[in-house]
């Protein structure tokens, strides 16, 4: 693995940052007059501390972060990735041994007090935007995506800290960004992968007021806790009849050490990352929220942020694909030249360079979309502002609607892309990267993962196709969208003519009539408007460069627009094609 500083090495994420990201709306949404700083200078307290006092301090802080956890990531975790995909992890009477090099690797990020970055300052947090969250998810993932997710667990403590009572959240989130405790999440069952709203877990309140839990969850990651660290695990079950569907489920915090782990996963990839079954008997379990809600508010809302961050592993994982078949196609010779100068290399490595840009725009897009509406609106309830004004504010409604379509739409696309990525970078190792002698090996087969849990991309479409139909209806908020960032900047020829392909696409889709034909191009409708959205925000960006970094990046959108025309001309025939079959 390369080894060097994750962010400061890394152009274009640096480019992000230091230009791209409109810092003056993303730290008055999410600081909110800088609130924290204010509690600090009036009550001393010192969870407070390091809050900023200014857009200046703010950004500031979130380089510094980015900056240590680029350092850690860089230096201290990708030397060991390899050492530790071969140790793996180690499961004996339901406990689970992890390598020494991973807990070292955990341990450095939490004495450099950049482990709590998504818990609130409050509760001990760092009280980072989602736009700085999703660039430190794919810094550590590029390391080893082992390690990102043990991270991430351990941040698990947004769905307490929203929805739990204050006993519960005084309880829990403190250990929890002190890095005492690790967090898991336990949706799926044996028999029910994706099929939550008929899971049969269930929870039985007894005549002592408690509640307990019976039965058995599967894929459970970081189920068992991390090294000597108890896990949180916040899971579903059903409180109502085996009959009442998604309204009959609750959510609950169980602790670890009050189920059993009956066994870990033996996994293509994510060698260290423990995925375990977890057996529930009679299993005492403390109600979060009100009951039967536990599916479709507070599991819904912990996904959609789950989703986000894996879209950030795949971010960081194919990312580290990317430079690993660069590195190589600058050291190996073939032919008498470096295979970088053959053509069919050059085209391979060219696509990874501008689907990168394309990858990280959308990533940077969806967190802004949750800094906007998510981040502003928490803030703003804790700054005592009325609940009803809040949903009053149309700017909350619309990033609202976007972030619940940029979601699924950054998952889908990151993992895909991501997935090819990898594929590519193997390919241009050759027989070399079928070996464990290369980081590439461990690489491909780490990321195939990103595109199934969480939601497969199947489901991520099925979770963004009504966004795009209503979306890109006359008043829709997607084509108000476009139409307002297209205003920001003069369009190139070629977005224009691709937004005109992607109407056209959409006007042919919404005029099938029958139901499981539109289900069977939506993906095709939905990637148009994905390739589109993206080279709407990447023209954007050039508008705030200039000089040769400019003249660089302006001829890969150039590119990335192109291929997305021959892909937007395809789709539209494959939908059409669908219409003319069902004629028939």
């Amino acid at each position: 693995m390369l080894e060097n500083n994750y962010f400061l090495e890394n152009e274009d994420l640096k480019q992000h940052f230091e230009s791209l990201i409109d810092w003056d709306e993303i730290v008055e949404a999410f600081e909110q007059g800088f609130s924290d700083k204010k509690e600090y200078e009036k009550t001393g307290k010192e969870e407070f501390a390091l809050a900023p006092g200014s857009k200046e301090e703010a950004i500031e802080f979130y380089r510094s972060v980015l900056e240590s956890a680029g350092e850690i990531a860089g230096k201290e975790v990708a030397p060991f990735a390899q050492k530790m995909d071969a140790e793996g992890l180690i499961y004996e009477k339901g406990k689970v041994r992890f390598p020494k090099e991973m807990i070292n690797a955990v341990n450095q990020v939490k004495e450099a007090g950049i482990l709590p970055y998504s818990i609130g300052r409050k509760h001990g947090g760092l009280g980072l935007p989602c736009t700085v969250q999703a660039m430190l998810m794919e810094i550590f993932s590029r390391a080893d995506g082992s390690v990102a997710i043990a991270l991430g667990c351990m941040n698990l403590a947004e769905t307490i800290e929203r929805f739990g009572s204050q006993e519960m959240v005084e309880s829990y989130v403190p250990k929890m960004a002190a890095g005492e405790l690790c967090g898991a999440m336990a949706l799926t069952e044996p028999n029910y992968g994706s099929d939550l709203p008929n899971l049969q877990t269930k929870a039985i309140k007894g005549e002592d007021g408690v509640w307990r839990i019976t039965g058995a969850k599967r894929f459970i990651t970081h189920g068992c806790g991390f090294d000597d660290k108890p896990s949180i695990i916040l899971t579903l079950a059903r409180t109502g009849s085996p009959t009442s569907g998604a309204r009959g489920l609750s959510f609950f915090l169980v602790k670890s050490e009050d189920v059993e782990i009956a066994g870990i996963e033996k996994k293509m990839g994510l060698h260290c990352s423990p995925t375990c079954e977890v057996v529930y008997e009679n299993t005492p379990g403390i109600l979060i929220g009100e009951e039967g809600y536990g599916l479709v508010k507070y599991s819904m809302a912990m996904m959609n942020g789950a989703r986000l961050s894996i879209a950030g592993q795949a971010m960081g994982i194919g990312a580290a694909a990317y430079y690993e078949a660069k590195k190589y196609a600058d050291e190996r010779e073939q032919f008498g030249k470096k295979i970088r100068n053959i053509p069919a290399v050059k085209k391979m490595l060219d696509f990874m360079d501008r689907e990168i840009l394309a990858m990280r725009s959308i990533l940077q897009e969806a967190s802004r979309s949750i800094d906007l509406y998510h981040w502003k609106s928490e803030k703003m309830k804790e700054n005592g502002i009325d609940e009803r004004e809040i949903k009053k504010d149309d700017s909350l409604k619309k990033w609202e609607k976007l972030a619940n379509l940029f979601t699924p739409l950054s998952k889908y696309y990151i993992t895909e892309q991501a997935n090819k990525i990898a594929f590519d970078a193997l390919q241009i190792h050759g027989g070399a990267g079928y070996t464990y002698d290369y980081d590439i090996s461990r690489i491909y087969r780490d990321v195939r993962i990103t595109n199934i849990y969480e939601g497969t991309t199947q489901l991520q479409v099925v979770a963004a196709i009504g966004g795009i139909v209503t979306g890109l209806g006359a008043k829709g908020i997607l084509r108000q969208y476009l139409d307002e960032e297209m205003s920001l900047f003069s369009p190139s020829r070629e977005l224009l003519e691709n937004y005109k392909k992607l109407e056209e696409s959409h006007t042919i889709y919404t005029s099938l009539e029958n139901g499981s034909s539109k289900d069977e191009v939506a993906f095709e409708l939905v990637e148009s408007a994905t390739r589109v959205i993206i080279g709407v925000i990447l023209e954007r960006g050039l508008k705030k460069m200039d000089g040769n970094s400019k003249k660089e990046r302006a001829a890969l959108v150039r590119f990335y627009n192109l291929d997305s025309s021959a892909l937007l001309e395809y789709n539209k025939i494959r939908i059409q094609n669908k219409k003319e079959v069902a004629l028939v």
